[in-house]
């Protein structure tokens, strides 16, 4: 285990010779882990079988990038708040595209009723001066603000620099079990008063359960779903509800992985319409936003005992590959000396296009506020 200095020392270095690498800590966990290539070459994945770090797009025609974990040298660090200097400054947002994205969610809301689409997620990209922040401290903010997300920086010199806390996990696999969440639904968080959702918040979290649940019914048996409840990320708060099952011993993961990506929470329903709509209307390239990133077929080992009478005769090593996933949301790419943020809702034919423009302001000022 390394302490925080030389952690972060290896990935500076790392990031001026410009190689790959990523740093990242899973939710409500105080480690931090670090993979740095060696080597500057693009490795990409397409079948899912190997092992290392994945980074996916949202459109899984374009390529999704693999760290091998075989390539790559490997640290972690285990702390519960990071040390940042203050090196910030205010930051200036670029002019508002509030008419063009309450012209684009109007669309979107037309096209629902019209037609056999249910829900779509729109989103924008909203650019910021980076004054002094450096890539390092900006994740050190996001893991020292968000410890109930995902947070990552990850760097390819060939593809980009994206940093983000993501608070919802696309699936996890270990050994047999399959694990995800739906996710849908959002308003600011205030601790001064009482949480009230609206029906059409509640049915656009069951449209994305219903989905997850349908999607992997072929792929897995005991298919289990949680009450919806109330989880909060950062100053937000979302419906969530868990879905659980095992997997079949002849499905791989890359079937489950194109079931379940991209989700109703980050696309919309039918899927297929949806995408296509985004696609044609959102009028910008989302890349890595609403993709997806996280560990590949890592092994995990777990010590059982078979005989509690006798525990030092009969305990053995169990050897299981893992996976997790996480959906690429509440994030930025860092380029030319700007953060592009990107954020996003989901429309259904109830939605009120002034709401939807504000959902996303209070989510870029959610990951904006690290830039501060």
């Amino acid at each position: 285990m390394m302490n925080e200095d030389s952690f972060f020392e290896a990935l500076e270095t790392q990031y001026s010779k410009q190689l790959p690498f990523v740093v990242y800590s899973r939710p409500i966990n105080s480690v931090i882990k670090s993979w740095l290539q060696n080597d500057a070459t693009l490795h990409k994945t397409e079948n899912f079988t190997e092992s290392g770090f994945v980074f996916a797009p949202f459109d899984f025609k374009e390529q999704s990038i693999l760290l091998p974990e075989a390539d790559c040298k490997y640290s972690t660090l285990e702390i519960e708040y990071l040390y940042i200097e203050d090196n910030s400054k205010n930051v200036s947002i670029e002019a508002s595209e509030k008419e063009a994205h309450i012209n684009l969610v109007s669309k979107g809301i037309a096209t629902i009723n019209s037609g056999s689409l249910k829900k779509v997620v729109l989103s924008r990209c909203e650019s910021k001066d980076l004054g002094n922040e450096n890539p390092f401290s900006i994740f050190k903010k996001l893991f020292n603000t968000y410890k109930n997300a995902m947070v990552y920086c990850w760097y390819h010199p060939k593809v980009g620099l994206w940093l983000g806390a993501t608070p919802e996990l696309l699936l996890k696999v270990e050994g047999k079990q399959l694990t995800t969440i739906s996710l849908a639904g959002t308003q600011p968080y205030n601790s001064t008063s009482n949480v009230n959702w609206t029906t059409k918040e509640f049915e656009e979290q069951q449209i994305v359960t219903d989905y997850i649940a349908n999607q992997i019914q072929p792929y897995s048996k005991q298919v289990n779903i949680s009450e919806v409840e109330t989880a909060r990320a950062g100053n937000l708060l979302h419906l969530k509800s868990k879905i659980t099952g095992f997997i079949d011993a002849a499905v791989n993961l890359k079937s489950i992985i194109e079931a379940l990506h991209p989700t109703p929470a980050v696309c919309g329903f039918p899927k297929q319409e949806a995408k296509d709509f985004i696609l044609q209307n959102e009028n910008y390239t989302r890349g890595y936003y609403t993709g997806f990133l996280g560990e590949l077929n890592l092994k995990q080992s777990r010590t059982r005992n078979t005989n509690r009478r006798n525990v030092e005769n009969n305990v053995y090593a169990v050897v299981r590959k893992h996976s997790n996933f996480y959906v690429n949301l509440r994030c930025m790419q860092l380029k030319d000396s700007k953060a592009l943020i990107y954020v996003g809702g989901g429309i259904t034919k109830d939605s009120n296009p002034e709401n939807e423009w504000e959902e996303t302001v209070n989510k870029s000022r959610t990951i904006g506020a690290v830039l501060d």
